[in-house]
């Protein structure tokens, strides 16, 4: 029987997997992140890829356990036995502003968890996302004159682990906020208008975060130049459960699936991309050394967050199950941060970034 147990790190759970055994420790990770609790988490998602070596703030996203979608834009709670959603906002999917997807797929492309690969190349996740396009989102995504998987950025709703790992950061919520939650989704116009700076990913997840805790999300005008980033939400999110720690915060690691596909990369910020470059750094170093000296000084004040290392969730292994894991006797306990601690990942004044 493969076994997974909880192991606190400075005042946070976290999972850790005692055998590599993806689908048993999948279910305990979801049994453990609050099949019991409603919960939401941001999901901070690393940059990849040539433009991911561009703007390294990579991507953000939501994921509610207790929140199903009957259909990409339509939401619902959800049945015994279905694992949530994850939802965030894209630039070019059909006119949508936000997409709402299983977990399961947005995370593998497939339906079931004994069709997780074990590791992957570009062939077969490119096969796995189309096969997952076909089956659920030609409404989406049709196919193309040729009759073959169209261009555009709906892949980026399927399969994510296979090209980029997530830090996860989750907090508590209830049944009458996700129902306000879903009421507000539904109702409002979901018409695309995607802008780089003030209306990205980032900033959708502090407006999903709004309804949850309201006001807990801010913007950073000294280190991201007022530009929402993935990494400034998990700041704010670490800073708003410090002061209020009865939201229960948690942290995980959903690692990139093993295989030939070029690694993620860390998640940066605006100052943070800046200092830690030399293409950026040196040029500017040369030519405004002023501004330079003011760019670090930011990163220093109120650029950095410290994530922890070594604490992965998932493992990939060889022995997988379809069925979802039976409700505990008990409820596991869960691990409370006090206010003098310090948590899995901070502002951290002192010392380097991750």
């Amino acid at each position: 029987m493969v076994e997974c147990e909880l192991m606190k790190w400075r005042g946070y759970s976290v999972l850790r997997p005692t055998m590599a055994a993806l689908a048993c420790v999948f279910s305990c990770f979801l049994m453990t992140t609050g099949t019991a609790h409603a919960s939401v988490a941001l999901l901070m998602e690393e940059p990849y890829g040539a433009f991911g070596a561009i703007n390294p703030t990579g991507h953000a996203a939501i994921y509610l356990n207790h929140v199903c979608a009957d259909s990409p834009t339509s939401l619902r709670a959800c049945h015994e036995g279905e694992y949530g959603v994850v939802i965030s906002r894209y630039h070019k999917v059909d006119g949508y502003d936000w997409i709402a997807m299983p977990l399961v797929g947005y995370l593998y492309a497939v339906d079931n968890l004994s069709d997780i690969p074990a590791a992957t190349d570009r062939d077969q996740v490119a096969a796995l996302q189309d096969a997952y396009r076909k089956a659920h989102l030609m409404d989406l995504a049709p196919d193309n004159k040729k009759g073959e998987a169209p261009k555009g950025e709906w892949n980026e709703l399927v399969g994510e682990s296979y090209i980029r790992t997530m830090h996860g950061f989750q907090v508590d919520s209830t049944a009458e906020q996700d129902e306000r939650f879903m009421a507000i989704f539904n109702d409002r116009k979901n018409v695309g208008h995607f802008n780089l700076l003030f209306h990205n990913c980032a900033d959708f997840s502090r407006m999903v975060l709004d309804i949850y805790m309201p006001h807990a999300v801010h913007r950073n005008f000294i280190a991201d130049f007022g530009l929402m980033t993935p990494k400034q939400v998990a700041r704010s999110l670490v800073a708003y459960s410090q002061k209020y720690p009865d939201v229960n915060m948690s942290a995980f690691v959903i690692p990139q699936v093993p295989g030939t596909i070029p690694r993620s990369h860390a998640v940066d910020g605006v100052t943070e991309s800046l200092v830690k470059s030399k293409k950026y750094l040196i040029p500017m170093t040369i030519l405004a050394p002023a501004v330079t000296g003011a760019v670090v000084v930011a990163y220093l004040a109120d650029g950095r967050l410290k994530l922890p290392k070594g604490t992965p969730v998932f493992n990939i292994g060889d022995q997988e199950t379809t069925e979802p894991l039976e409700p505990p006797a008990e409820e596991p306990a869960r691990q409370l941060l006090p206010a003098t601690q310090t948590p899995v990942a901070t502002a951290d004044p002192t010392g380097g970034a991750r």
